[in-house]
């Protein structure tokens, strides 16, 4: 990047900068001249958009397809209600202008895929994740490593959180270094199934600006070969040594995400939530719905006569013959949030020999395609 002089203007925007010798005007002159890509413009993207936008970076790329919903405010907090169903990327974009005309901001009205990470990940310095999925983030730290971008990581899900720099040297580590091959679905529930504390990824998403700005200003010491790991409930912060692993295979090229990250299942019955309405509309006396998600989580939103069995109390046992007992009054039908829980129920129901049908979608599919009435959370 070449370093770009500061305009009047800006050098009293950027004052208190200019007062940190660490920084002083040549490292403003280095934000200036930067270009930093979002990936993704939700929980993590909002913070760090704001105070890159803030700190004078001068070129700020954001990848997002995604529109604004109301579940989204209490943590993604660059958007409004006036931007309630429209696109995030153009909520974003107009709020950093807002901020600060001087930045130069370039929006990407889609999601990163195969197709697009490595074009696009090309024309900026460095790139920070503000994904929520693990294919995302595989693809983003893949397409990193092949474009020699350095990555600022950050991850949330409910009180705890997670921040590291990776691929800043060809000696860094990188995400698979931390986690070599995605875990079970079941294991690691998305932010839309477990919840996430709202400031979370704000508290996340500040240290991941932190780290961009320092990388970009050449000060400090970044997380480089380090993972900090936030508890918010103890507010206890912890260090672990991340380090390169010269036994993992080399980076060559992109694959197919989805596929690397989606768990090896057996074929399982599905139906859709349209089906699912169509049935209970018509035979309704020889159906059970199985709802397994958590109790907090029916307080918000239920399909009206399912019956409320916890996916913890099937992995237990505890629930297993009442639900044998369900069985012999009618087909089962199982639903959850978006239904990786459901099938998780399903397969292991059919453990027990007790078959049943995992409703694509869940809860959250039957409130957009059949009762707008039921909340979305």
């Amino acid at each position: 990047m070449s370093i770009e002089e500061l305009s009047g203007e800006e050098r009293s925007r950027y004052a208190r900068h200019l007062m940190l010798p660490e920084v002083g005007m040549a490292g403003q002159e280095r934000l200036k001249a930067a270009s930093v890509l979002c990936v993704g413009a939700g929980g993590l993207g909002s913070p760090l958009l704001l105070y890159l936008a803030a700190a004078g970076v001068g070129r700020i790329g954001i990848v997002d397809g995604d529109v604004v919903e109301l579940s989204n405010l209490q943590r993604q907090v660059i958007h409004g209600m006036d931007w309630l169903g429209q696109s995030k990327g153009r909520s974003a974009a107009h709020r950093l202008q807002e901020l600060n005309p001087h930045c130069q901001v370039e929006l990407h009205e889609q999601m990163l895929d195969r197709e697009n990470a490595l074009e696009l990940i090309a024309r900026y310095d460095l790139v920070c994740d503000g994904s929520d999925n693990f294919p995302t983030r595989y693809l983003v730290n893949d397409a990193c490593v092949l474009q020699g971008k350095p990555l600022i990581y950050g991850s949330v899900q409910r009180f705890d959180g997670q921040a590291s720099v990776f691929n800043h040297t060809p000696e860094s580590p990188n995400y698979r270094d931390l986690l070599p091959e995605p875990p079970p679905v079941e294991q690691v529930p998305s932010c839309a199934e477990a919840g996430v504390m709202g400031v979370m990824p704000g508290l996340i998403g500040l240290i991941q600006a932190t780290e961009a700005i320092k990388l970009i200003t050449g000060i400090g010491r970044s997380l480089d070969g380090r993972l900090l790991v936030v508890d918010a409930l103890t507010m206890r912060f912890r260090e672990l040594t991340l380090r390169r692993d010269p036994d993992r295979p080399a980076i060559d090229g992109l694959i197919d995400y989805q596929q690397f990250c989606r768990p090896t299942a057996s074929p399982m019955d599905s139906i859709s939530v349209i089906e699912l309405k169509s049935l209970l509309d018509g035979s309704a006396d020889d159906l059970v719905l199985l709802d397994v998600r958590n109790p907090a989580e029916a307080e918000v939103a239920v399909i009206p006569g399912a019956v409320l069995i916890p996916l913890a109390t099937i992995k237990s046992g505890e629930a297993i013959e009442r639900i044998r007992g369900l069985a012999e009054s009618g087909r089962l039908y199982v639903h959850c949030k978006l239904g990786g829980r459901s099938a998780q129920a399903v397969e292991l129901l059919a453990q027990q020999g007790i078959p049943a049908t995992n409703v694509d979608g869940g809860i959250d599919a039957w409130s957009v395609q059949v009762d707008q009435a039921v909340p979305r959370y």
